[in-house]
Formats: C-alpha cells, structure tokens, sequence
C-alpha cells in the first residue's frame, strides 16, 4: 500500500502552524521563523518529489479516497491532475519566498511574527487541500476554511484600515460560499436521485444526466463564488480595499494563491460537471471577462496608490484567464492554466518589490516617489522587471500564456480578440507609467539617502525573477503537465478545436 502522500504534503504545513504558534514566548526572536521557514521548504522538497514521480497524462494521480459522510456521499477524496499539480507547485513555491520576504513585517503585527508564520503555513495546506480535493463536499470545507487564516493576516498585520478591509474581504466571500453551498446541497439532491445513491466524487458527478434548469441554476451558484474569488467585475471591489492595507506578503499569496481557487474551480467544477450550463453561459462570461480586462487596465491607470494599482492589475490579468478558459478550445485553456502559474510568479515579484519601496519611503502615494533608480538601482532593476514581466514582455513568462490566450480568442471570434488586445496595449502605459513616475526624474526629498535592497531581500526575489525568465524561454515542461488536462475537460465540455478552412484553389495549390 503507498503512502498517502497528498495528505502528507497538506497536513506537513498546517503541522507546522500549530507548532509555530505553541512555540514557548520565551524562546522569541527568529526561532518561529526559522521555524516557518523550515516546515515551508520541507513541504516544497515533498512537492517537487511528486512532481518528479508524476506522469503526465488524463488520469488523476496520487489518487487517494475514503468515505467521510456516507449519509449523503461525501468523500475524503484527493487526486491530482496537471491543472491541480501546476497551482499546487506555485502555493508551495511561493510560500518560502513569502516568508523569507516577511521576515520584519510580523514584529508590529497584533499577534506577532510567530502569529504571521502560523497563519501563513496555515494558509499554505488549505490551500493545496483544495487544489487537490477530488470530492465537491471537501473542496467546499477547504475553500471556506481558507478564508480563516487570510482574515487574520489581514486584520492583525497592515495599514490602519486593516479591520475594515478584512470584514470587507469575509462579507464578500462568505457570500459567495453561501450562494455556492446552494449549488452543492442541489448535487446532493440530483445524485441522491440516481441510481448510485448520493455522491459528491467530481468524477461520478460528471457522468451524471443533470437536467438543463437545475444545471443552469447549480453553475451561476458555482460561477458567482468563483467569480468573486477571481476576482471579475463587478464583484471585484474587496481586492484593491485588502491589498492597501494588507502586508505585502499577505497581498502575494491573497492574489498569487487564493484568488486561483476561482479560475480552478471554474474549470475543475463549472466545465466538468456543468458542461452544457457552461456552453449556455459562454457569451455573457466573455463579456464579463473582457470588460474586465479593460476595466481593470484603466483603473490601474487613474490609481494614486501603488498597492491598488497592482491589484486593479489583477482584475485585468483575471480577465485574460476567464477569457482563455470559457472560449473552449486548447489553446485558450492551456493558456489560461499556464497564466495561472506564471500571472502568480509576476504578481507576486512585483507585489514584495513594491513593498520594500513602500516600507522604505513610508507612503504608497506614486506621488511621493521620483527618482528611485539613482538611489537603489538594485531596487529599481527588479521593479522593471517585475513590471516588464506583469505586461508580458516577450522573453518572460507571462507572454506566452497571454498569447495562447490570445490565439485562444482569436479562434472563438476576432472581434472579442480585437477588444481583448486592448488590454494589452492598457498594460504597457500603466506599467511604464508606474516605473517612469516613482523611478526616473529628480530624486524627490522623500526618496533621498533610501538604502537599496539587502541580501536576504534580493534572496527572496532572486527564485521568483529566474523562474520568470526560465518559463520565458522554455515553458515546455509546464505545457507538457497542463495540456493532458486541458484535453480531458474539451472532452467533458464536448468542444473541440475547429478545424482549418481551406479553399479548393489553396488546396490545389
């Protein structure tokens, strides 16, 4: 019998939580996170373990399933797939650096540095809980229970207005949990009807002759939790009030890691088991998704606020993923996942390179910046490529995921591609725009006698800046992983690629 090793990787971090917040107080200092630290990189070297042995392919692996809740078919199900496995590697990629680039923001927090660690390891194995959660009760307890830390991390550690924006942050996501619990009690009821009894197993569900009204009906409860975890518009305004006031590394795995649960659900629930609800609801998503992408750049464009700008760039970068996924076809889905992973590594560079600006001068105001890269060139060269990797410069990753989706869109109609672009177009002024206001020019009296970037500071970005670069030039490896996954949901959602027109004088020719 194997081991069960996703169990393992998901309850290795939230281990290490408990036992970073039971360390004794007198002992202090940086044992909690050295601590922290240690139980991330543990859970790293485990993942990385499994994804070695995974073999790409249809079939989930690691397959692990128990009955929980025989009563209405609830499961302790895990699996993973490439989808699951790609956002699985970014949780546990990103949480070390996380934690190394957090090492002083936890010291005037409510509950500590010991309190932050916790919370963060926490975070961490709910969240790989529901990226390999097979079973749609236990991807509901994770996707709720990942709420508890993120509130805490918000409303112990930030800005003055924490509080206020973590209540704003739980309402929003509360309820759309409310409205998705409608749609999970509405599978058990459909299953409970069938032949097999009730069951809440992702895959026995897809197999299910779900009636086109409760179908309907069960997706918009599903897509609206999903929605405003992306987040799309218009239920996206809890994300610039939350990543002013939180802490940079709380803002990186709040958009790098949790708003991914919404774009995986999409696919993981919405497509698969709602295909012909999904087909139905396609034009109105697009809609939303592009608006989105252009709202989103504009706003990024009127922010004074660095912390909002990045977030409204999130909206944008949302939109080009739910665009990529609901235009059902392999080149927008495969690019939709891969913008999952590279979209986290960017935002995630540009979010802890910002925040080292912002603890410096004391403002996040752009206002109050100038002339940066004349007193921390360090600095001011990983905000460029931060910034060039958030707009999809050709040689860092992101611009390959984005032109897939792209294709993707282009393929489903060229006037939703044409509007799409202008996203793209939007990126590059708000961008440049950003780096030419708070780096170039006069040194503005604020920002004179800055210290640039220490060691351990350029130890967190340095990962996040050569896997930017690495997946520029070669994001073979995680097409190889995503594009047997993207083949089996055009299967469940019965969609495949068109195939090419060709005239009788060019194929004479």
């Amino acid at each position: 019998m194997t081991l069960p090793w996703l169990t393992i990787l998901l309850l290795l971090p939230i281990l290490g939580s408990v036992v970073v917040a039971f360390l004794p107080a007198r002992l202090g200092g940086s044992l909690p996170k050295l601590v922290g630290i240690g139980f991330s990189v543990l859970t790293l070297a485990l993942a990385l373990g499994i994804a070695v042995a995974y073999q790409p392919g249809t079939a989930l692996q690691f397959a692990e399933e128990v009955t929980w809740i025989d009563l209405f078919g609830a499961h302790y199900a895990l699996g993973l797939d490439g989808i699951g496995l790609t956002l699985v590697l970014l949780t546990v990629i990103l949480t070390p650096i996380v934690m190394l680039a957090s090492w002083e923001d936890g010291e005037t927090g409510r509950w500590g540095a010991k309190g932050l660690f916790a919370w963060m390891l926490a975070l961490e194995g709910l969240s790989i809980g529901v990226f390999a959660a097979t079973d749609v009760f236990l991807f509901y307890v994770f996707f709720e229970a990942t709420l508890i830390p993120v509130y805490f991390m918000v409303a112990g550690y930030g800005g003055p207005r924490r509080v206020q924006a973590a209540v704003k942050f739980l309402l929003y996501s509360l309820a759309g949990g409310l409205v998705m619990l409608a749609s999970v009690i509405g599978l058990y009821v459909v299953s409970a009807d069938s032949e097999g009894g009730p069951t809440y197993l992702i895959s026995e569900l897809a197999q299910l002759d779900i009636g086109t009204a409760a179908g309907r009906w069960m997706f918009v409860g599903f897509f609206i939790a999903f929605a405003i975890k992306a987040p799309m518009f218009p239920v996206h305004t809890w994300l610039p009030d939350t990543t002013e006031q939180a802490t940079p590394g709380t803002s990186v795995l709040l958009v790098s890691v949790l708003d991914k649960i919404g774009t995986f659900g999409m696919i993981r629930f919405c497509l698969e088991i709602f295909p012909e609800a999904s087909r139905w609801a396609t034009p109105v998503v697009i809609v939303l998704a592009v608006f989105s992408i252009l709202y989103g750049a504009l706003m990024a464009i009127g922010s004074s606020n660095i912390s909002r700008l990045i977030a409204y760039t999130s909206v944008s970068h949302f939109g080009f993923i739910v665009l990529g996924i609901f235009v059902m076809n392999s080149q927008g889905l495969a690019g939709a996942n891969l913008y999952m992973f590279n979209h986290g590594l960017s935002t995630a560079a540009l979010f802890l390179v910002t925040g080292y600006l912002i603890s410096r001068r004391g403002s996040a105001r752009i206002e109050d910046f100038g002339g940066v890269e004349k007193v921390a060139p360090v600095l001011a060269g990983l905000m460029l490529v931060a910034g060039l990797s958030s707009l999809a410069l050709p040689g860092l990753s992101p611009f390959v995921s984005e032109l897939l989706v792209m294709v993707g869109a282009f393929v489903y109609s060229p006037w939703v591609a044409a509007f799409a672009v202008l996203g793209i177009v939007l990126a590059a002024i708000y961008v440049l725009w950003l780096y030419q206001r708070t780096m170039t020019g006069p040194v503005h009296d604020g920002v004179a006698g800055m210290r640039d970037l220490g060691l351990r500071e350029i130890g967190a970005l340095a990962p996040l800046v050569a896997l930017i670069v690495a997946l520029g030039f070669y994001p073979q490896p995680l097409l190889d992983v995503i594009n047997p996954a993207v083949d089996h949901t055009m299967s469940q959602v019965e969609k495949s690629d068109p195939r090419p027109t060709v005239t009788e004088g060019e194929a004479q020719e």
